[in-house]
């Protein structure tokens, strides 16, 4: 993994006081959790040195608190 480069990227980020968190969800790579307004991005770091990008995007749309037992009743063990 090219540590400059995700040193780097950190502090672009922090530069332009976008919010962000480290986490790590895969052996072999280091992701940045982005959220910006209507988006949630996931950038991975890999080992080898490539970046994979996944974005979230939203449509605008809002629900009401009853749509938390959606949240429960479609994604619960």
């Amino acid at each position: 993994m090219d540590l400059k480069k995700l040193i780097d990227f950190l502090n672009k980020l922090e530069l332009r006081n976008i919010f962000y968190k480290l986490n790590k969800v895969r052996d072999d790579a280091i992701m940045i959790e982005i959220a910006v307004p209507g988006q949630r991005w996931e950038v991975e770091f890999m080992k080898d040195g490539t970046v994979e990008i996944e974005k979230f995007i939203s449509d605008g749309e809002f629900f009401d608190g009853k749509e938390i037992e959606t949240l429960f009743k479609d994604f619960s063990d």
